[in-house]
């Protein structure tokens, strides 16, 4: 319970570390994980430090890793990842393995490059085989087409395209032909004829299948197009347009004979093509299996050897440049495994002089750590959201495991509903070490960080859901009603006891629609239910009456139990800091103040609830009247709990009154008198000011002791103390402020805690309406039509009760309960001023491939 109820005892050690040895040093702290380093070069820039050549080193050897993970992923080659995290790199295997990635990376590079080149030569051979197969059709130039009986043949019966009839009209008749992307044709064609004046003739014709870009990559439509044109001006400017439009062009051939040559030559090319290019992709896939094996391994290593230069930036060094000297946060429990470690890394380095270390007093407050498992981890991070605790003060988080499920679990109260979430958590429990889980979705994470938590507010659910008797909005006739409904028959007694009683009759059942049980009439009330409410309320019309009274008491009680109990915590606060005159003068007027008022309100419930039974109700005054009487002090007598109760009331107002002056005006006239009479008032311990930087204003007054162990605390602090700095005001003003806050929120932190009433109130409605409006109906349609019926009910039945009552008002009552935590319970002890402690630890490092986190 120890590290869990307070945070752990920290010191700062200084370490030296011999130039030869720093570096396995680090390695085997990084390891071991128990130290945080303090930045002693904050004054020189991050280029001007003494490793940054080594860091340079390691980021370049990040980029390399980083290529070879995205070459290995895009082949599809599985990434293994070992469980085992190997060691830190040795120095004289870096610029080993330094090289191996170099050499590694421009191979890579040549054969990928070599890659894209043939596969981009392939695309281009195929977008030419098409063009020749779907331009052939546009022009006729076969000879045996040529007349051979005229010079110049009429117009009507030849083509324009005929390139035998244009020859012999003595025209110079070019052609130009490639494919351009679909979605360019119409504004190429517009621009051919606005710049070429209606001297060119363009045939288009879409191609069956897509082709890839040998640029891009991509896999789009292209449309083949053959341009005729005349002159040779007119060419160069269809070129132009052409490269403008990024047209892919190919030569056309003139003859038939040329084209037939030209397609063989190109089946030819594209089956060597084919063969060089699979050898060429085996080749790489080789390489890259390879480099697949080691790769997780190398880049653990380098993220572990740049962790270490990162941290040896941080030392300083001595006058010889001999010796690099480090001031770190160190827990005292852990400061053998620490002298362990330096000896562990002077070991391996084989340094003749051994690193050691040595612990400094400092006035600093160190960092907080608290030990956690997966457990607890949930719960503290609760706590560390609203803020990271102050040095040593009580850890809320060893409460929060039993009140934060629990006071969920008053507002969440279901049998079902609990015992679906405990269900789920479970298996998230039992499955915790599946890597699927891990590496799943973020709301799923996030379920999955918080399983423990969902597993006692599921627990806890189904405590409450058994209290309420609520199971799905249906109530359980476990160990049988306490109320006998045929005792309130006449039949039932005697005469003497009919004429004395109001019983009922055949009559009277019949004639009313609301029949109400007398618990005085003798058999009807045969004694309370063993646990929870009685189920026959499920049946009552003012059953919620009964239950909202029974609910906004018990919230009551639980919220000034549980701000008490805060209250309660500063004292061991108070102690610890040795600030003993904070108990008399802050923590017990405040608890004068709560229980005089608020504790006095429990009691006259919780008496109420003892004295006043089914034969004297009716006599029973309404809390509520005599709490405000107790203010009000009427003049006309009231019938009251018990006797004396106004002078117990009178007496409680006393008390409440005089403990307000004392919170606003003792402790600032306590440290007036300490500064202006009073010798020495100091609070140190093992070298370190265990004060609060920015909530206690008697720093002023506890003077700096630079106290080495053994020395007298009492003199040092006398002499040392800084008066001066004392500002009775501030003071005055802080504490007035502090008091009107705490006052003031006694009244609103316990209205607040009516939530617990409030949203077990629309849980209990939201179930019932949800039950009445779709099983209901499915149970009660007749046989024929209920069977086919009743299952599309259920199944909308229960994902309406996954959606809306667990997750919806689930994350309501999370929410509201992180609230009454935060505010009501935490604001009375808890300060979280502090900053965390964050270890020099290779565990903390991310070992994924893929994205930032490769060079993280």
């Amino acid at each position: 319970m120890g590290s869990l109820f307070r945070s752990e005892s920290m010191c700062l050690a200084q370490l030296f570390l011999q130039s030869g040895s720093a570096y396995e040093c680090l390695s085997a702290l990084g390891e071991a994980g128990l130290v945080q380093f303090r930045d002693l070069n904050q004054n020189v820039s991050s280029f001007q430090r003494k490793f940054v050549g080594e860091v340079k080193r390691c980021e370049e050897l990040e980029r390399i890793l980083v290529y070879l993970v995205q070459e290995i992923t895009r082949a599809d080659i599985p990434l293994p990842e070992g469980e085992a995290s190997p060691p830190a790199p040795p120095l004289k295997q870096v610029l080993e393995m330094q090289e191996q990635l170099q050499k590694l990376e421009v191979e890579l590079r040549e054969v990928t490059k070599n890659k894209e080149k043939l596969r981009k030569n392939l695309l281009e051979l195929i977008e030419y085989t098409h063009m020749l197969r779907v331009t052939r059709t546009f022009v006729r130039r076969n000879v045996e087409f040529e007349p051979t009986y005229e010079e110049f043949p009429s117009l009507e019966n030849d083509s324009l395209l005929d390139y035998s009839c244009m020859h012999r009209l003595g025209a110079k008749l070019g052609f130009i032909s490639g494919l351009i992307h679909q979605g360019k044709v119409e504004a190429f064609e517009k621009m051919l004829w606005r710049v070429c004046k209606g001297y060119t003739i363009v045939t288009y014709a879409e191609l069956d299948e897509a082709l890839e870009d040998p640029e891009t990559g991509e896999v789009i439509k292209w449309y083949v197009f053959l341009i005729s044109f005349w002159g040779e001006q007119i060419g160069h400017k269809v070129k132009k347009i052409c490269d403008c439009y990024h047209c892919h062009l190919y030569p056309y051939p003139n003859t038939a004979e040329e084209r037939k040559e030209i397609q063989e030559g190109l089946s030819t090319r594209i089956q060597d093509l084919y063969t060089v290019l699979h050898k060429t992709e085996d080749y790489l896939r080789q390489v890259l299996c390879k480099a697949a094996e080691s790769v997780y391994s190398r880049v653990v290593q380098v993220k572990k050897m740049k962790a270490i230069y990162h941290m040896l930036n941080m030392c300083s060094f001595d006058v010889t440049n001999k010796c690099l000297i480090a001031e770190v946060w160190c827990p005292e429990a852990d400061l053998p495994g620490l002298r362990r470690a330096l000896e562990q890394g002077s070991r391996e380095s084989g340094a003749a002089i051994p690193s050691f270390m040595n612990t400094i007093p400092t006035k600093e407050t160190p960092p907080t750590l608290i030990r956690t498992n997966r457990f607890t981890e949930g719960f503290q991070s609760i706590v560390d959201a609203y803020g990271v605790g102050s040095y040593r003060e009580v850890n809320p988080a060893l409460f929060t495991i039993i009140t934060f499920p629990f006071l969920f679990a008053v507002m969440f109260g279901d049998l079902g509903h609990g015992f679906v979430m405990f269900l789920f958590a479970l298996l998230l429990v039992l499955y915790e070490n599946h890597p699927r889980l891990k590496q799943s979705q973020e709301i799923m994470r996030m379920f999955f960080h918080g399983r423990y938590i969902l597993l006692l507010m599921g627990l806890f659910s189904v405590y409450t859901g058994l209290v309420y008797n609520d199971c799905f909005s249906k109530s359980m006739n476990i160990f049988g009603s306490g109320w006998n409904v045929s005792a309130m028959y006449s039949s039932s007694h005697e005469a003497k006891e009919q004429e004395s009683m109001v019983l009922w009759n055949d009559t009277v059942v019949r004639s009313n629609r609301v029949l109400q049980l007398n618990p005085s009439v003798p058999g009807v009330f045969r004694g309370p239910y063993p646990f929870g409410i009685d189920p026959i309320w499920n049946l009552a019309t003012n059953r919620l009456t009964f239950l909202n009274s029974f609910k906004m008491k018990m919230s009551v009680i639980l919220g000034i139990t549980h701000m008490t109990f805060g209250v309660i915590l500063g004292i061991f606060n108070h102690l610890h800091f040795r600030k003993k005159f904070n108990i008399y003068l802050v923590t017990i007027p405040e608890l004068l103040f709560m229980l005089c008022i608020f504790g006095y309100l429990i009691f006259m419930i919780v008496y109420k609830w003892l004295i006043y039974s089914a034969a004297n109700s009716r006599d029973a005054p309404s809390i509520l009247i005599e709490f405000i009487n107790m203010f009000l002090f009427p003049t006309a007598d009231t019938r009251g709990l018990y006797t004396g109760q106004k002078h117990v009331q009178k007496l409680l107002l006393i008390v409440t009154a005089l403990s307000v002056p004392v919170l606003l005006l003792g402790k600032p006239l306590f440290l007036l008198w300490l500064h202006n009479g009073r010798g020495c008032f100091g609070m140190n311990r093992s070298g370190y000011t265990l004060v609060r930087k920015d909530s206690e204003e008697e720093v002023s007054l506890l003077g700096s002791h630079d106290i080495e162990q053994g020395n007298s605390q009492g003199e040092d602090g006398c002499r040392e103390m800084t008066c001066e700095e004392f500002n009775f005001g501030e003071i005055l003003m802080t504490q007035v402020i502090h008091s009107i806050e705490y006052c003031l929120g006694c009244i609103s932190n316990t209205a607040s805690y009516l939530r617990l009433w409030a949203l077990s109130l629309a849980h209990a409605q939201l179930s019932d309406v949800l039950w009445a409006m779709l099983l209901r109906v499915g149970l009660r349609v007749d046989t024929t039509m209920g069977v086919l019926l009743l299952l599309p009910v259920m199944a909308l039945f229960a994902v309406l009760t996954i959606f809306i009552l667990l997750v919806m008002e689930g994350l309501s009552a999370f929410l509201h309960a992180i609230r009454l935590h935060w505010v009501e319970f935490q604001n009375k002890f808890y300060t979280g001023a502090g900053t965390k402690f964050i270890p020099f630890s290779f565990s903390l490092l991310s070992s994924k491939f893929n994205g930032d986190d490769t060079v993280a």
